[in-house]
């Protein structure tokens, strides 16, 4: 849609919240399939979702928005790559990870429990 969709008015801003959020489950549901073949992602979560982040970020912003209608050119400045980088690792693939530990904990717990 490109530049176009900055005055597309509440069906468009719809249509942005909708697919926020299909990309954000979208990250988590890797991260967690990932996780039952690779155990050290729920174990070392801390660092496993820090770089999860990272990975999120870049592949954001070297595949899924250079595809995009509104794909920006360089050059980048370093205080928003730093900022792009720290917002995805603390405010998407920590959580990511975190709830995941969590829910896999108290779901081990749960079967316990049963026996």
């Amino acid at each position: 849609m490109g530049r176009q969709a900055f005055h597309g008015g509440a069906g468009i801003w719809v249509l942005g919240v909708i697919l926020h959020y299909f990309i954000a489950f979208i990250a988590t549901t890797t991260y967690c399939l990932a996780s039952l073949k690779l155990d050290f992602l729920r174990r070392h979560f801390v660092v496993c979702g820090l770089y999860y982040g990272i990975s999120v970020y870049l592949v954001m912003n070297l595949i899924v928005l250079p595809q995009s209608g509104l794909h920006a050119a360089g050059p980048f400045k370093l205080y928003g790559l730093l900022q792009g980088l720290l917002i995805h690792m603390f405010l998407i693939g920590l959580p990511i990870a975190a709830s995941l530990r969590r829910l896999s904990t108290q779901q081990q717990l749960s079967l316990e429990e049963r026996r």
